[in-house]
Formats: C-alpha cells, structure tokens, sequence
C-alpha cells in the first residue's frame, strides 16, 4: 500500500512537471507573473514554471507587424474631406512595457494614427496632399515612433495605402488630367512637325550646297580644261613656229654656205614678187630694185631665145 501512495506521488510530481514545461518557440516571448506581479521575460528555449505561483501572462510575437487600419475623414486645408486609409509597419522590442505600458495597442496606435494625420493634412491642401505621400508617410512615422516607445513597440515605417477625395473632386480631376493629355499631346505633335520642317529644310539646304558645289567644281574642271587647251595650243603653235623659223634658218645658212651668183638671188626675188602677186592684190607697188631685176631678166630671156 504504502508503495503504492509513493508511486502516485512520484507520478503527480512528474505529471505536475510536464504539465508546467514551457518551450518559448523563435521569434517569440512570454511574459512571466508570480503572484499577480511581473516576475521575468521568457525567451526562446526551455523553462519551467512553478505550479500555481506562476503563470504566462502573456505571449508576444516579436516580429514585424502589420496593421491595417480602416479609412478616417480628414479635411484638408482647403476644406477638403478625404478618405486615407494608412498602414502601420510595427514591432515589439519589449514585451514587458508592450504587455503593461498601454491597454489595447493597437487601438491606441490607430487612434494616435488618426490624431496625427488630420494634424498634418489640415496644413496642407488638396494638390499637395496627393503629390507629397513620402513627406506625410515620414512625420506620420516619427509621431508614431516617439509615442509608441514607452510602450515597446518599434513603428518602422508607415505609408497611406489610399487616399479618396469626393467623387465631383475626382470627376474635376480627371477632366483636368484629360485636358492636360490633350494640351502634352498637342505639344508633342507641334514639336514633332517643327522637327520635320525643320530636317526638311536642312535637306534642301544641303541639297542645294551639294549642287552648288558640284556646279563650281565643274566650272573648275571646265576652266581648266580651256586652260589647259589653250596652252597646249599655244605651245603648238609656238613648236610650229619655231620649227618654221628653225627650217628657215638653216635653209639660209645652207644658202650662205653655197655661195649663191647674182642670177639666183635675181630669181629668189622673182618668185617672192609673183608670190606677192598671186592675184589677190588690187594694186602692187614695184620697188625700183624689183623693176631693175626685171629689166635683167628680160634681157637674158631675149639673149636666150636668139
């Protein structure tokens, strides 16, 4: 019997063991009370709490989190009522304070989220609004972190999912998106007619350099060749010339080294006359030395013929 009571004792011990084990998975936390009070932090691993005196108050997830909180109206500074929904990026780096430090976290981040954004969108108007998101996103960011670090948890980053302005604000808008496509589009086409015109004028200006150029390099080559035939010409004619003159001269030196008689040189200027006198003269002026010639050879032809 007695082994029996001490067997049943062994065995609620065991039981009241294993039944108090806690294994603290990754990424986690568990926040420890004993009696009612904050006793310790539990991190991953294994633990062991004592039967009735302590219990896990809570378990925190240390990861990063996502919020998603629903759209709030907020009035721009120009008397604009907007939908913005926001999303929060967050983590818990204490899960003591973020356990003990505010009731409900996340209402109180959602609502510290709204307060902020309508503080920071009732200074700037609509346009504005919709064109400066990072600027909004990062003082949304740094309110929240700052409030939200006493109660352990780490705001990383924070961006504005959505933002909604009235349907006639968004009609009005996209007949302004319209008319400024048209207004771009009309732009592009006149700079893109002043770029053919342009190319086009470039190409007959170069048309007319490329012709203007061939017709004086042809002028050139034209100016050249008459040139060029006239030297030869001229040097022709001067060959020709001084051929003549060369024939000349010899024919004299050659006369010169005969000896000519008076009768030769009297016939020499017979021919020479009647070349002078081919016909086509109308008068013919005889020199006194012709006329004596003359007379001499008529003279010898008589002589000759008796």
């Amino acid at each position: 019997m007695e082994w029996f009571i001490l067997g049943g004792l062994v065995l609620l011990v065991i039981i009241l063991v294993a039944v108090n084990i806690r294994i603290v998975p990754q990424s986690e936390a568990y926040v420890i009370e004993r009696l009612g009070a904050y006793k310790e932090t539990w991190q991953t691993g294994l633990h062991v709490k004592i039967p009735i005196l302590d219990r896990v108050a809570k378990q925190v997830s240390l990861k990063e989190q996502v919020a998603d909180f629903k759209p709030q109206p907020v009035i721009t500074k120009d008397n604009v009522t907007i939908q913005i929904d926001t999303v929060v990026f967050y983590q818990i780096t204490d899960p003591k304070l973020y356990c003990y430090g505010v009731d409900r976290p996340l209402m109180a981040i959602e609502n510290l989220t709204a307060t902020t954004l309508r503080n920071i969108i009732g200074d700037l108007e609509l346009d504005h609004t919709l064109t400066a998101r990072d600027t909004i996103n990062s003082k949304i960011r740094i309110v929240l972190d700052e409030a939200t670090d006493p109660w352990g948890i780490k705001v990383n980053r924070v961006e504005m999912k959505n933002i909604l302005p009235p349907h006639e604000i968004q009609d009005a808008m996209e007949k302004q998106m319209k008319a400024e496509r048209q207004r771009r589009e009309a732009i592009l086409r006149a700079e893109g007619e002043k770029a053919a015109n342009i190319l086009a004028a470039e190409g007959v200006k170069e048309k007319q350099i490329t012709e203007a150029e061939g017709e004086k390099a042809a002028a050139i080559l034209r100016a050249e060749a008459r040139r060029e035939a006239q030297i030869r010409e001229a040097e022709g004619e001067a060959e020709a010339i001084l051929s003549v003159q060369k024939a000349r001269a010899e024919a004299i030196r050659l006369i010169n080294l005969a000896a000519p008689g008076e009768g030769y040189l009297t016939l020499q200027s017979l021919e020479a006359f009647t070349r002078a006198a081919d016909g086509k003269a109308t008068k013919i002026i005889i020199p006194s030395e012709i006329q004596g010639i003359a007379g001499l050879a008529k003279g010898l032809l008589e002589t000759v013929k008796e």
